[in-house]
């Protein structure tokens, strides 16, 4: 038998399966290497865009607080212009009472009696006068107390002030609430 020698030939074959394997191996660590890069750049994109909308949102809620605290201030100053508003028409309602307050007065003033000091303290009126007589005084607490702009007259002194009975004055020192009567009782 004639010797044949197939070591050269499975060697080669050998040899080539080896490239083929070696250039499979390369070609899988390419592909792998460039699925990789597309994906890193991918994700790189996404991560780009995610922190330009988080950006964009965190200036939208900066200006957002910048306008909710300009609508705090306006809520403050709207409070302050109507605490005002309330103030002046409670002086414009108020403007004709006291007017009203010193004709009652004058009104519920009986003969012989006139007042030297009169204050008023909030809704308290403190009067200081003289008067003939203590049934001047009388009159002048019921005068007061029938009026629709005053309630519970309180008399807190009496004193005779004359030295000669000829001239003997009361002083009398009484205190007085104003009320305010209803819209139909003023009319009358």
């Amino acid at each position: 038998m004639a010797r044949i020698n197939l070591l050269p030939w499975r060697e080669e074959r050998r040899e080539r399966r080896r490239r083929h394997f070696l250039l499979g191996v390369a070609a899988a660590a390419a592909l792998a290497l460039a699925a990789v890069l597309v994906g890193d750049r991918i994700i790189g994109r996404a991560i780009d865009r995610q922190l330009a909308r988080n950006n964009h949102v965190g200036a939208q809620i900066a200006l957002l607080d910048q306008r909710i605290a300009k609508i705090g201030e306006l809520k403050l100053h709207r409070e302050q212009l109507l605490e005002r508003m309330k103030i002046i028409q409670d002086l414009q309602g108020n403007r004709s009472t006291r007017a009203r307050v010193f004709d009652q007065l004058a009104r519920s003033l009986p003969d012989g009696v006139y007042f030297t000091d009169v204050r008023m303290s909030g809704q308290t009126l403190s009067i200081v006068g003289a008067a003939e007589s203590n049934h001047r005084v009388s009159d002048l607490m019921r005068n007061l107390d029938a009026s629709d702009w005053f309630d519970t007259p309180s008399l807190t002194e009496v004193k005779a002030a004359g030295a000669d009975n000829a001239d003997q004055m009361n002083v009398f020192q009484l205190t007085v609430h104003q009320t305010r009567p209803s819209m139909e009782e003023v009319g009358q």
